[in-house]
């Protein structure tokens, strides 16, 4: 027998300290260069993503602390150790540091810094000004159209309510141009008293405008002046004996009142204010915002920042205010729960965002912090609810782990699902939960295209292997492209394929055809007459699993399918409502896109046009009487 050898060792993996020691390598070398001006420096992993973005008065001091990781939160230890490159941005203030460090971070969201990720915009109010007889909307996004923006609301119901007093009180138009353009008779919000009728001449452009001044004035906080009047209107009326004219102004009156009555937390001499107060427990924080408009309360919304578990309130809340204010215009006064380490350089950077003078005031006494409280309260409530649901959604994924065999509970699961009529306007659906619910942010839709040559699918109408073999296809490739090391949460720990093993089956052979591993994969198919409860489970290489009927994991299986089926039955009635309305005037010989245009601008809607006489088509600028026959002869050629 020959020399038995001995086995070689495995090379010992490196330490925390050998780690740290390369970043801080990393870190030093772009000491030399460093200047001692203001400005925001990025930390960034070996894939090119920002791991922390920071602000400093003065750049080489702040980079210079990172070299003594020893000193360092082990936190701030794991993020030196995975530096390998640094970026750096000069500014001329340190306020202008502290503004671009929060336009980065809402834009690369670094894994290592308190990050603000509700990204849903406010809604606004509109007066438009753009035409003679103003035009009241709810807006979102950016403020392009002429007029006066009024908000933020923290929600659209809040938006909405204010929308019916506008209408009742004021009786303004609400109707789109192209709509208002084309009556030729009043509309029934006329008839309902929520309209003045602007449109066939019911009231004059002067009268008009003095509501739309009465309205302006009611947004910016002059609601009693506004009910004095109308209530000296009324008792005009009501002594001239026009008791219907007085009857009018009189529910004016009281839909002025019942908004007042609603904004049961209110401060009088507040003027433009937002209150926002944190409450943290549990290693997590709730930050409660109030929005104060003209004394008005316009709402409030509740944020949950992702942060480190020792992080403290002050730094949350400091945090939140430069990524909130990154996008949302602040208001004169913000009145807040904890001051903020850096408060004066907050106050000085929120000046500059908004372009005045911006106070950020901790009230310790008096209305004000009577109102700090009411938020603080509001903030411990939601962040028990919270807490409590998030309890629950991990008791269920623990327990769909221990159904499935899975490694661990889940911290992501894609649904997938298909909806199409005969094979047309097929539309891929994606829905995504996790220990917090559903991540509604994280949905995808799939216009499916039945490109053999892409997907290798071979299409008929209605094959729903083909289709759900492309969405998936078309969502891993992605995958594998954008985030190949899978560090940015992205990637699945299970796929649910709403379907039984056929189904499964095609989604085995694209992970198989794609070199997936690591991702669990099951199909959930109803039962015998498609009764909920007694739905099979499909899993590779086991029979299939039917839980008991009372499980809550099938339940919640149950509302995962249902949402999937729900999101993919909207996503394919929209494609096929677009599909309807274009191709009702697309499919017209001889009408191009200048006429659909001018069509769609006189009548409002293509079902408007397909209604319409050839009178009314010829006299739309830019239609013949030819091209009129033509569109009637169109649409009632079956007639």
């Amino acid at each position: 027998m020959g020399k038995q050898q001995k086995p070689k060792s495995e090379p010992a993996p490196p330490s925390p300290k050998d780690e740290s020691e390369k970043g801080v390598a990393v870190i030093e070398r772009y000491l030399k260069t460093l200047p001692g001006k203001p400005g925001v420096y990025r930390m960034i992993n070996a894939q090119g993503a920002a791991l922390y973005v920071g602000k400093a008065k003065n750049l080489k001091k702040r980079v210079t602390s990172y070299t003594k990781p020893a000193r360092q939160p082990v936190r701030t230890q794991r993020m030196i150790a995975a530096t390998t490159a640094m970026e750096f941005i000069t500014t001329h203030t340190e306020a202008e540091a502290l503004l671009l460090e929060a336009d980065l971070i809402k834009r690369y969201h670094p894994r290592y810094n308190i990050l603000l990720r509700d990204d849903k915009s406010f809604p606004f109010i509109l007066v438009t000004s753009d035409h003679p007889f103003a035009q009241v909307l709810k807006h979102r996004g950016q403020q392009k159209r002429q007029g006066d923006y009024f908000g933020p609301f923290a929600s659209v119901w809040a938006v909405n309510d204010s929308l019916a007093v506008l209408q009742r009180a004021f009786l303004l138009r609400t109707c789109t141009d192209a709509v208002f353009s084309s009556r030729t008779r009043p509309c029934l919000l006329h008839q309902i008293k929520r309209c003045a009728a602007p449109c066939v001449g019911r009231i004059s452009e002067a009268d008009y405008k003095l509501s739309v001044g009465h309205a302006h004035a009611f947004l910016s906080g002059g609601s009693q002046e506004i009910q004095q009047h109308f209530a000296a209107l009324m008792q005009a009326a009501s002594d001239a004996q026009e008791f219907e004219k007085a009857a009018a102004y009189r529910d004016r009156i009281r839909a002025l009142t019942r908004i007042q009555a609603h904004h049961d937390v209110n401060l009088r001499g507040l003027g433009d204010a937002d209150v926002i107060a944190a409450h943290q427990e549990g290693g997590q924080t709730c930050i409660q915002a109030f929005f104060f408009r003209a004394g008005a309360n316009y709402g409030n919304r509740a944020f949950y920042p992702t942060h480190a578990r020792d992080d403290d309130p002050s730094a949350v809340l400091e945090a939140f205010l430069g990524q909130f204010y990154a996008k949302a215009m602040p208001p004169k006064t913000v009145l807040v729960s904890h001051a903020p380490e850096n408060r004066k350089l907050m106050a000085e950077a929120l000046s500059v965002r908004a372009g005045r003078a911006v106070t950020l005031i901790r009230p310790v006494r008096g209305d004000k912090r009577n109102l700090i409280n009411h938020a603080c309260l509001n903030a411990k409530d939601a962040l028990k609810r919270r807490m409590a649901e998030s309890a629950t959604q991990r008791k269920l994924l623990e327990g769909l782990a221990a159904a499935l065999d899975l490694d661990g509970a889940p911290e992501r699961i894609e649904v997938y699902d298909n909806s199409h009529v005969s094979g047309t306007k097929a539309v891929g659906a994606m829905i995504v939960a996790g220990p917090e619910g559903m991540m509604k942010k994280a949905y995808r839709k799939f216009n499916i295209r039945g490109d053999k040559a892409k997907t290798g699918a071979e299409f008929s109408p209605g094959d729903d292997y083909a289709m759900m073999r492309e969405v998936l296809t078309r969502r891993f490739s992605r995958a594998i492209k954008e985030d190949p090391e899978r560090a940015r949460g992205q990637w699945p720990d299970l796929v649910l394929i709403d379907g039984g093993k056929g189904q499964l089956g095609v989604a085995l052979e694209v992970f198989e055809e794609l070199g997936i591993e690591g991702v669990s994969v099951a199909g959930i198919a109803k039962g015998p007459d498609r009764d909920k409860g007694r739905e099979k489970i499909y899993m590779p290489n086991r029979a299939a699993l039917i839980l008991p009927e009372r499980d809550p994991v099938l339940f919640f299986l149950q509302r995962l399918r249902d949402e999937a089926h729900r999101f993919a039955i909207g996503a394919h009635r929209d494609k096929r409502s677009k599909g309807l309305v274009r191709s009702l005037l697309d499919d017209i010989p001889g009408i191009g896109a200048k006429r659909k245009k001018a069509l769609l601008h006189h009548f409002g809607a293509a079902k408007a046009v397909a209604e319409a006489g050839r009178l009314d088509l010829e006299t739309v600028d830019g239609i013949s009487k030819a091209t009129a026959n033509k569109i009637y002869e169109w649409f009632h050629q079956d007639g």
